[in-house]
């Protein structure tokens, strides 16, 4: 089971968010907060689940503290809210619209988990306008273009397939498949699948 907490305002929010959460079947929510400041020490948390109201927040330095200790998935009701988030980039997270669906929800919380970062594709105009999660130009955050060829191995790479059944699928040569992949990884500066995925999801190459 992963772990959750879920910190919104409104209890009612709150409480389906849980019950959105909880319907997956292989998550569990462990903690419920109206604020980051509000939520109680749980250490086995993987995810918390938050609706980020900007007019209600404070400041970001709760959220900071949370970020370092926990991946946090942002639920924000318009795309104008995300600006406050970006001044900050805490190790593993993400941010999603507030009316994101169950399946959707839930196949972030599992990407959260295995430490990768998930952006709404509705927000990537926002987020390449500001320069970036860390400040710096698209180009140089996330590399260089992918082909359509090489975004289709980066996606079997996300599904967990081994260069022998990438070959299969796409009816190329294991050869040629290595070679892709080192190319993904040369224009995205990846050391790894697992970093190559995160980047892809990031660029929005991979859909959850």
């Amino acid at each position: 089971m992963i772990r959750a907490a879920v910190i919104a305002a409104v209890p009612a929010l709150r409480a389906g968010l849980r019950a959105m959460l909880e319907a997956s079947g292989e998550i569990q929510v462990v903690r419920e907060a109206a604020s980051p400041a509000d939520l109680e020490p749980y250490p086995e948390i993987e995810v918390v689940v938050a609706v980020f109201e900007p007019a209600t927040a404070h400041g970001l330095r709760e959220w900071r503290s949370l970020g370092e200790e926990h991946a946090l998935l942002f639920l924000v009701e318009r795309a104008e809210s995300i600006g406050p988030l970006l001044a900050f980039s805490p190790p593993v997270y993400g941010i999603l619209p507030l009316e994101v669906s169950a399946e959707t929800l839930w196949a972030a919380v599992r990407a959260l988990r295995e430490g990768l970062i998930v952006l709404s594709s509705a927000f990537h105009p926002l987020l390449f306008a500001s320069g970036g999660p860390s400040g710096v130009e698209e180009e140089e955050a996330f590399g260089e273009e992918l082909t359509p060829r090489e975004i289709e191995v980066l996606r079997l790479l996300a599904d967990g397939l081994a260069n022998k059944e990438i070959a299969a699928r796409m009816g190329i040569s294991e050869h040629t498949v290595k070679f892709h992949v080192s190319s993904i990884y040369r224009k995205l500066g990846a050391a790894n699948r697992a970093e190559a995925v995160r980047l892809g999801l990031r660029r929005g190459w991979i859909p959850l």
